[in-house]
């Protein structure tokens, strides 16, 4: 169900094919017009699900969207200072989606009469235009179906539709522009990040890495100051006092792009997050985080948010990357705050389940535990390990490259390096001799797995 659903967006309206990116949502039953305007926070959510869509089913489809999202944040989203804008408005000068859509004529410009055919048959540019008398594009024929009728290989297909995709975007480009919000938000610059560091640790994807790398900068340089933090930034000026979304979501960020390569001062950084959401966020008496700090200006109601709506609930994530930073540590005082959250909010998740996916998703991690795979070496031996450490899905492992001449603390500490690269796997709370070879992890992680 879930990757019918993630093909069917990735085919629709809701999809932009010659930019890259979803936008907010349809306006219609066939998900073929949308509201024109692209949020940060959706495209971070998204952006995860189709990486590990194509780990799961090997389908390219899910890769070419991710990497096209992907490559829509780095040349449109993000500021000059590293900080990714908020969002992408749905007007333009002219009105709502006039930048986005053609008319046969504006389609045919640019491109060559073999291209134009490709693409009037891939996006069923036939009998009435679906938008103010223009096409707003929908794949409408399979690329198996277009080669039968043009009496050509899938490749030579995909090939024609790519040239013909790169000559419209360039065209487009010559329009005015949508608008766009340049507030930075940490919290959706949290899930971004994440989302950037993820796929371009799956995808092998440096510069994907090092976009999210420049935007984690940008929020310890200016929204991170005497060890607490701003919400937002604009201008270079940060505002308001940060919530809990805020310091959930960039430690989970942060534990996501610790897995792609390790930098010391990001693990420090997440420790201190971690800590502030333990000293002033945390319900010490009933468990769970409240949204406001204990310093905050004072409201008539402090909110304790368990579900998810357009953002995921603070309190599960939360809970998930204090259990996964505690694991990694050893770090009790981290595990049982995240404990406390999950076992205070059960009431909720039981009377509404679907409302409450980040929660349960943290409930998973204590039924199903996690498994932390530490390498401790030299650097320039890791990428080879990571890389074939990431060729399948496994949402409950977490593998991080630390090198050898690395401070650490906790339990880390205790993971020497015996070879050029050493591997500690552990599962919950029961660890494995070390290893000092690929192969021989990989075996263990998959006896383990099954």
């Amino acid at each position: 169900m879930a990757l019918s659903t993630l093909t069917s967006m990735a085919r629709r309206g809701i999809y932009d094919h010659i930019g890259g990116g979803f936008f907010r949502y349809a306006v219609d039953e066939r998900w073929e017009i949308p509201h024109f305007e692209k949020m940060l926070y959706d495209n971070a959510q998204l952006l995860p699900l189709y990486v590990d869509a194509y780990l799961l089913s090997g389908d390219t489809l899910f890769k070419r969207v991710a990497t096209e999202t992907a490559e829509w944040v780095v040349r449109e989203m993000q500021s000059p200072g590293g900080g990714y804008f908020s969002t992408l408005d749905a007007d333009s000068p002219e009105g709502e989606g006039v930048y986005y859509v053609w008319s046969k004529e504006e389609l045919k410009k640019p491109l060559t009469t073999q291209e134009f055919n490709a693409v009037e048959a891939r996006y069923g540019l036939t009998g009435k235009p679906n938008f103010d008398g223009k096409w707003h594009l929908n794949v409408r024929t399979e690329i198996a179906a277009l080669a039968g009728r043009f009496n050509c290989s899938q490749d030579d297909i995909t090939r024609r539709l790519e040239r013909a995709r790169s000559r419209l975007f360039d065209a487009r480009a010559r329009r005015v522009p949508p608008g766009r919000d340049e507030k930075i938000l940490a919290s959706w610059n949290g899930l971004m990040i994440k989302a950037m560091a993820h796929t371009g640790r799956v995808l092998g994807r440096d510069d994907f890495m090092l976009n999210a790398e420049r935007a984690l900068d940008h929020a310890r340089a200016h929204m991170w100051h005497n060890g607490r933090l701003w919400a937002t930034t604009k201008d270079g000026k940060p505002r308001y006092a940060a919530y809990l979304d805020d310091y959930a979501f960039l430690l989970d960020a942060t534990l996501e792009l610790l897995q792609a390569r390790w930098r010391e001062n990001e693990f420090k950084f997440a420790c201190d997050l971690a800590q502030v959401l333990m000293e002033h966020f945390e319900d010490e008496q009933h468990g769970g985080f409240f949204f406001t700090a204990d310093d905050h200006e004072k409201l008539v109601h402090r909110p304790k948010p368990t579900t998810d709506e357009a953002l995921p609930s603070g309190n599960g994530v939360a809970a998930r990357a204090l259990r996964r930073l505690g694991s990694l540590l050893g770090d009790l005082n981290m595990l049982n705050a995240s404990e406390r959250a999950v076992k205070a909010l059960q009431g909720d998740v039981t009377r509404y389940p679907s409302a409450c996916c980040s929660l349960l998703t943290a409930i998973e991690e204590f039924i199903l535990p996690l498994q932390v795979v530490v390498l401790r070496g030299d650097p320039a031996a890791f990428p080879t390990w990571l890389a074939r450490l990431t060729r399948q899905y496994a949402p409950r492992q977490l593998v991080f490259p630390i090198p050898e001449f690395a401070n650490v603390t906790g339990a880390l500490a205790q993971r020497k390096n015996l070879a050029e690269v050493t591997a500690y796997v552990c599962n919950g709370q029961t660890c494995q001799a070390p290893i000092m070879n690929i192969e021989a992890l990989e075996s263990l992680l998959k006896q383990v797995t099954q």
